[in-house]
Order: C-alpha cells, then sequence, then structure tokens
C-alpha cells in the first residue's frame, strides 16, 4: 500500500465516531477510504446528525504517520501484506496495526499468555518456563507488558535470542510509550529482539478504557490464552472472555483455592479451559490447528477453514439483492432506532427482528454511529446512546 493510500486509511480511522467495525463497513460500502471521507458528511447527516461531523485533516494523519516512521515503525493495513491472519479475521480488527520491532514475527502462529500483575514467584516461574518452551517450539508469545505475569512471559520468550519463536508486546497506548514506566528496559529489548504493536496513536498515554481494546489484539492475535493466576475481576478474564468469543482455545494453571490470585483460573477450568500443567498440555491443546511441523507457520487457508471462519466479499449491493427505496430506508431507520436500548444487542437478533436485510440494517447502523447515535461492542453488539434516547423523549 503507498503512503498516500496509507495516509487516507489514517484519516478514516481518525474521525469523529469512526471505530473499527465502522471502518470496515464503509470500507466495504465505498471501495476506499478516500471516497468513504467524502461520504461521512451525507452519512451522518442521514443517521440524524445536526452538526457537521469532524473528519480528520490530512496534515494530522501525516504527522502521526512521520512521527511513527522516525521512531522507525511500521503501519500494517488490515487484509494487506504482514498484517497478521488471525487478527483480520476478527470484525473488530484494527484497520491499521502499528509495529516496532520486527514485524516478521507477527507470522508466526503466536499464543497468549497472561495474569495478575501481582503474581506469586511461583506463577511467574510458571510463566517464563511455559513461555521459553512455548518459543522454543516456535510459537509467537504475545501478552501485555504488565508487571507480574506479563513480564515473566516476555522475558521467557526473549530468552537468549535463539528460540525458533519469539515474543509480541500488545500496547494499551502508543507503540512509543513505555508502561509500565519500569518496563523500560524490557521495552526496549522488545523493540530490538521482539516486537511491539498499538493501534493508538503514536505518543498516546494509556488510559483504562484502552486496555479492554488491548486485550482483544492479545486474544486476537493468538490461536489459545493461557492464564496463569488471575482474581475473579481481573483484565486477564476479560482476555480469556474474548478468547472464547473470538473461537480460540482458553487454557488455564490451577492454583490453591486458598489464594484469591488463582480464583480466575480455576473459575475457567469450571467453565471449560483446558488444564495446563505443563507446556505440553498447551502444544497438545493447539496440535489440531498447526502444521505437523512447529516451526512452520501455519498455512492461512487451512488455519481458517479449522476455525470455522469465511469471508463474504459481497458488496452490501450485492447482498441486499435490489435497489432500496428512500422510503424503505427511512422505515428501517425508525424501526431499528425503536428496537436499540442503551443494552447492548447483537446485531443478527436486530436483523431478526425488525425483518431487514443484513445489508439494510448495516447501512442504517452505520448511519446512527456516524450520527453518534449508537456505540459498538465486542461480538458485534450494538447499542442506543442514553443521550440519544434522552433527546428523542
Amino acid at each position: 500500500m503507498s503512503r498516500q493510500e496509507t495516509i487516507d486509511w489514517l484519516r478514516l480511522i481518525r474521525s469523529e465516531n469512526v471505530g473499527p467495525v465502522t471502518f470496515h463497513a464503509l470500507l466495504r460500502r465505498f471501495g476506499t477510504p478516500a471516497t468513504a471521507l467524502d461520504a461521512l458528511p451525507e452519512l451522518a447527516t442521514r443517521g440524524g446528525r445536526k452538526k457537521p461531523i469532524k473528519i480528520c485533516p490530512r496534515t494530522v494523519a501525516e504527522k502521526e504517520l512521520n512521527r511513527l516512521e522516525k521512531l522507525g515503525g511500521h503501519a500494517l493495513a488490515c487484509g494487506h501484506a504482514g498484517y497478521p491472519a488471525l487478527l483480520a479475521a476478527l470484525d473488530d480488527a484494527p484497520p491499521l496495526l502499528f509495529v516496532r520491532g520486527h514485524p516478521a514475527l507477527l507470522d508466526q502462529p503466536a499464543i497468549a499468555l497472561v495474569g495478575a500483575r501481582n503474581a506469586s514467584a511461583n506463577g511467574r516461574r510458571m510463566a517464563r518456563t511455559l513461555a521459553h518452551e512455548l518459543a522454543s517450539e516456535g510459537l509467537l508469545v504475545v501478552s501485555g507488558l504488565a508487571r507480574g505475569i506479563d513480564g515473566a512471559a516476555h522475558t521467557g520468550a526473549l530468552g537468549d535470542g535463539t528460540l525458533a519463536g519469539g515474543t509480541c508486546a500488545a500496547m494499551a497506548g502508543g507503540v512509543d510509550v513505555v508502561y509500565p514506566p519500569d518496563h523500560a528496559q524490557l521495552y526496549d529489548e522488545l523493540a530490538t529482539r521482539g516486537v511491539l504493536i498499538s493501534e493508538m496513536p503514536v505518543g498516546t498515554e494509556p488510559q483504562a478504557r484502552h486496555f479492554p481494546r488491548r486485550n482483544r489484539l492479545i486474544s486476537g492475535l493468538s490461536l489459545g490464552v493461557v492464564v496463569v493466576e488471575a482474581a475473579l475481576k481481573s483484565g486477564s478474564l476479560i482476555t480469556a472472555r474474548l478468547a472464547g468469543e473470538q473461537g480460540r482455545e482458553v487454557f488455564a494453571v490451577p492454583g490453591s483455592p486458598l489464594d484469591p490470585r488463582a480464583k480466575g483460573c480455576n473459575r475457567l477450568l469450571r467453565d471449560g479451559a483446558v488444564l495446563v500443567e505443563s507446556t505440553r498440555d498447551v502444544l497438545d491443546g493447539l496440535r489440531p490447528l498447526l502444521r505437523s511441523d512447529p516451526h512452520e507457520s501455519p498455512a492461512r487457508g487451512y488455519l481458517f477453514g479449522a476455525l470455522g471462519w469465511e469471508t463474504d466479499m459481497r458488496t452490501e449491493g450485492e447482498m441486499a439483492g435490489s435497489e432500496v427505496t428512500e422510503s424503505e430506508l427511512a422505515r428501517a431507520r425508525s424501526e431499528i432506532a425503536e428496537l436499540l436500548d442503551p443494552t447492548p444487542v447483537a446485531v443478527d437478533e436486530v436483523i431478526r427482528q425488525c425483518q431487514l436485510s443484513p445489508a439494510i440494517v448495516t447501512l442504517v447502523l452505520l448511519e446512527m454511529e456516524l450520527a453518534g447515535r449508537c456505540e459498538r461492542h465486542p461480538g458485534n453488539r450494538v447499542a442506543r446512546r442514553q443521550d440519544d434516547i434522552a433527546d428523542a423523549s
């Protein structure tokens, strides 16, 4: 993809009310980000927006890309060469992934390893051992650069630099922002011998709301997620839940019922996660998804077939089957707005209840999101904004 095209992609994803799901819907509908950018004002108006939508200026996108390139970083576009195939299969895959380090590592089959920040000595040792042995088998170990289990996983997978796999840190802030600060040395080692990824603008300081998005990157990159120590209310369990929603395997290391840090893992095991006592348990769980040679990256076609993914490349117009009249769209807008409330609901359920074509529902939701009247949630769910309901009452 040319630098000019990358800037167009960046402008679109940085424009107001355009998230990953909306970005992909716009690209399917209009073909190119440049055409979609031109269409944003009309779509937002049709969705009920009163004031002009804010479109990212070209100068702002160019400045962001210049900062990334000055770091020696790269921007990978979803569906293009170098972008991780597993991540690209998600409905909310980041349109652009910003990378420091060695992007080629992202071609490796990956396994996520996450857990408690206040991990025990035994938990950290288990994480280092698992990560080291999984990287020795040619797997890319993915984690979040946090204290505790994450740091131990990265350290174990880095090893002495001779392991067949490697390690990847998915970051909640910009790819240049070291968080936590005491992992500065580990960050430098990852930039030198591993790979760092983020979807956030360069220079972004991580905030609480960014971490769930970061967690979906960790699980989305990976064939499975291994949890080593986690409290019942923790980000690691969010990652495990996302993994289940994404069709990934979930693994957990058991722990003492007297240790609060083990309660999350024990709950996962009770709910059907694969019990992990050694690296062999993880490899056996992944074996159906890997080629016989664990040092060889999985074939994209085989991997997608094994996980039951299919990609529908038809346009929304083709899926609708015919031209949609304005009166039909007006009725659809009214029905869909009435169905939505602040509690997220699956888009498939909206389609079922209103008995409209998927293409029409997609278009109306696209208009509403650009107008700021609804918002997307994980698991292909959508909710109406509370302030929009208040304005309508």
